[in-house]
């Protein structure tokens, strides 16, 4: 059993929030991106109205374990005090007399943001004795990091030892779960999973799981060069992992049905938002040439959006093509339209990976998706079937 946070008692109580607030920064240390920070505000802000007061960690970039203050959470802080409107006291660090002097400066409804945990090395060793002075400054715990709940890190981990029956996941962390879960248990049918991105490494396990449940897996991006190549087509000057041919031969023949391709691409020989495009039938794709495929053609956008219109869920990570430039985006445009259509009659969808996030963004369709996953890395292992270490320290 995990207990959510409507189940805790936070009333009167000092509650430690493990928060993702992993957010780019620009060069004059001022937030380039709050998506990470709003995503938790329903959580900072419920403990808060009912008189408990968040004290938030968290960690910011790599900083191997050394204080940098190119790394610094403190500018976090004053973004997320003019977000919230009211005080958020910051901790010159996350253990020790500076963390204890902000926490006693703050009342109830105040908010405190402790320095990043990974200035010191033993938030990734998952240390006992630093999970324990973490502990020491909090009455109860909540996780709400989904995109770090992958890491069996300190603050994720070993610290939900010393909170039996005072731990809780957070509203996004309890919402990413409701939905995700939809995928392994009793899916909406049919069931349509969109797969793109560049490495095949990155996400075969993930397609070998989705095959397994979904009722079609559409794939895109240069992921999907590799099973091209493995079916012994064309496919120019793409980037494609010869290491997993034998493997994407292998998915194809035990789905021949469920593993749907790109039938014709868009080509070019230079990334660029003016390169000359060529768009080929897969069959026409000649295998010495300085061409890569880009993006995926208007005959598999037709493809992939059929499936996508008979779906009562959808599951989208990464993008068609090399959408970051405008000769390449269609197919991506092209399916985040899509999704959101699916939404629109009743679908459930859910869209996760930063770029596909983007790609949401971009369409101008964020607003029109059921679920938008926070997770990068966790996302991926959530849907492979792996057991996650920050949800497996929560139950009792």
């Amino acid at each position: 059993m995990i207990r959510t946070l409507a189940q805790l008692e936070v009333e009167h109580r000092r509650v430690l929030v493990r928060v993702d607030f992993n957010v780019p920064l620009t060069p004059e240390q001022k937030v380039r991106d709050d998506t990470r920070i709003r995503a938790a505000l329903p959580t900072i802000q419920a403990i808060s109205d009912r008189g408990g007061i968040p004290i938030l960690l968290s960690h910011l970039g790599r900083p191997k374990g050394a204080r940098s203050p190119a790394f610094s959470l403190r500018p976090v802080a004053e973004h997320l005090e003019s977000l919230v409107g009211k005080s958020v006291h910051f901790g010159q660090d996350c253990i020790g007399d500076p963390a204890r002097a902000a926490i006693e400066q703050a009342r109830p409804g105040d908010i405190v943001l402790l320095e990043n945990l990974r200035f010191h090395p033993e938030e990734e060793a998952n240390d006992p004795t630093f999970a324990a002075m973490l502990a020491a400054l909090g009455d109860a715990y909540v996780n709400d990091a989904f995109g770090a709940a992958h890491r069996a890190h300190a603050s994720i981990s070993a610290i939900t030892e010393h909170f039996v029956g005072r731990r809780a996941v957070g509203l996004l962390m309890e919402r990413e779960l409701a939905y995700l879960s939809k995928v392994f248990h009793d899916p909406p049918r049919p069931f349509v999973a969109i797969v793109g991105g560049a490495k095949v490494s990155d996400k075969i396990r993930v397609l070998e799981s989705l095959l397994e449940r979904a009722d079609a897996v559409l794939i895109g991006g240069g992921m999907a060069n590799t099973f091209l190549a493995a079916q012994g087509h064309g496919i120019g000057d793409s980037i494609f992992d010869e290491r997993y041919l034998s493997h994407a031969k292998s998915l194809y023949q035990r789905y021949p049905t469920k593993l749907i391709l790109p039938t014709d691409a868009v080509l070019a020989d230079e990334l660029s938002d003016t390169a000359p495009v060529t768009v080929l039938d897969l069959q026409q794709i000649p295998t010495e040439t300085e061409l890569r495929i880009l993006d995926i053609g208007p005959d598999t956008i037709a493809t992939f959006q059929d499936a996508i219109s008979t779906a009562a869920l959808v599951l989208w990570n990464g993008p068609m093509g090399a959408f970051e430039f405008k000769q390449f985006r269609k197919g991506t445009i092209a399916i985040a339209t899509a999704v959101a259509q699916a939404t629109d009659r009743g679908a459930t969808t859910i869209v996760g990976g930063g770029d596909s996030i983007a790609a949401i963004a971009m369409a101008g369709v964020s607003d029109r998706i059921t679920h938008v996953s926070t997770g990068g890395g966790a996302t991926l292992e959530y849907l492979e079937g792996k057991p996650l270490p920050g949800i497996v320290a929560l139950e009792e």
